[in-house]
């Protein structure tokens, strides 16, 4: 029996933990950059599941390699050996240009890994007082208790406090604030190369150039946290490569394997000596169904698909800065690629970023609010440039629409 939205509405608020204030759409399809409602209504996604759709909905050899997969085996455990691991790990190594992958089930899993492989790396170097792990201002990391406690917005934390001690925030883009903030019992310093929840605010390349200084007089491991940004969603395989960054671990999630959850932490070879058999794990972590799909979306990322990203990228920052200059509300447009931020201005920047985004469902368009003021876009990463000029035309008439009070 087909439920109606108000039925589906019923039926989670009776029995789905309510953590989630959802938009009242119920979505029960997608094709390419479309997805459509209970209603058939369509909609345009620059979201992508926040990120996640690399290769939008629908992606034919995608669903055929999931499907050919779920008949021969989904999941084994990791007490054995599987064909799939090692070549999404090389696959990865190749792109990211650290050597050795550990796969879960999520960026926020993989953040959580990566801050513990940093600890166990000094513990095995004898640097045991090291433990200490430096996080920027503004980023955001996950919701789970280590990635929670390197997560700066107090929205998120104070809920939960306390959080993992030896935690210490400095601020974004401030590269004296990080020489003062780093001690000889810094363990690692973790920061997003965009911030994305935080509103889609790259660091600077002199920033990162103050960072490569720090860890190299140092030895303080770098942590990149490229859960949104990385994956060729800039038009590079990391944003890290773009900035001249050199990590020692890597977070990625999201758009890995395209919609099945999956996530990895990407660690040069000198950390990973450092771990031992037992260190960390995770049951699904890397399991069949997840690798297969990540190969798809690697293989199309090691196609065409980054070059394609960069071509239609720049397009769309052309655009958005065109409809910057016509729509008074946006005070600046920042991004790489196909990951842009809107900043709102005005007497209430946050109050219009919300009346913007409900403005632009009723258009037909799928954006969301971040940052507090912020309108993001994460369009799939096939999305083509005339797929992009209808949506900036849906996205100007929400402007409009909240500029003048009219409604559709």
């Amino acid at each position: 029996m087909t439920m109606n939205q108000n039925s589906v509405r019923e039926l989670e608020s009776k029995y789905v933990v309510q953590t989630y204030r959802r938009t009242p759409i119920v979505l029960v399809r997608g094709k390419g950059v479309r997805v459509f409602d209970q209603d058939g209504r369509e909609y345009l996604d620059l979201l992508a599941g926040i990120g996640v759709g690399a290769l939008g909905h629908g992606h034919q050899g995608l669903a055929d390699a999931i499907a050919d997969q779920a008949h021969e085996m989904i999941h084994c455990s990791n007490l054995f050996f599987h064909p799939l691991q090692g070549k999404v790990a090389e696959r990865l190594a190749s792109l990211s240009g650290l050597s050795r992958a550990f796969f879960c089930n999520s960026g926020a899993e993989a953040v959580e890994a990566c801050l513990k492989f940093a600890r166990r790396y000094w513990y095995t170097k004898g640097g045991g007082a090291r433990t200490e792990i430096i996080a920027m201002e503004g980023d955001f990391h996950g919701r789970t208790y280590g990635a929670l406690s390197v997560t700066w917005d107090d929205h998120y934390r104070v809920p939960f406090a306390p959080l993992l001690p030896n935690i210490k925030f400095t601020p974004v883009n401030d590269a004296a604030s990080l020489r003062d903030a780093v001690s000889e019992n810094t363990a690692a310093i973790i920061l997003e190369p965009i911030q994305g929840e935080g509103g889609v605010r790259p660091l600077t390349h002199e920033f990162a150039a103050a960072v490569n200084e720090v860890c190299a007089a140092t030895g303080t491991l770098l942590i990149a946290d490229e859960v949104q940004c990385g994956l060729g969603r800039t038009g590079h395989p990391f944003f890290f490569q773009k900035l001249g960054m050199r990590p020692d671990l890597v977070a990625v999630g999201k758009a890995l394997a395209a919609g099945v959850p999956m996530g990895a932490s990407l660690v040069k070879e000198d950390v990973a000596a450092a771990l031992s058999f037992g260190d960390h794990g995770s049951t699904f972590g890397g399991n069949l169904l997840a690798c297969r799909a990540a190969l798809v979306c690697l293989n199309a990322l090691t196609s065409d698909l980054i070059e394609h990203v960069r071509t239609v990228g720049a397009h769309l920052e052309q655009q958005l800065r065109a409809l910057a200059a016509r729509q008074p509300l946006i005070v600046d447009v920042r991004g790489a690629g196909l990951m842009w931020g809107l900043e709102l201005g005005g007497d209430d920047p946050g109050a219009a970023a919300s009346a913007v985004y409900e403005a632009a469902v009723r258009q037909g368009l799928l954006v969301n609010r971040t940052g507090g003021n912020v309108i993001r876009l994460l369009p799939p990463l096939v999305i083509t440039e005339a797929e992009l000029d209808r949506a900036l035309v849906l996205l100007d008439a929400a402007f409009s629409e909240v500029l003048t009070g009219a409604t559709r």
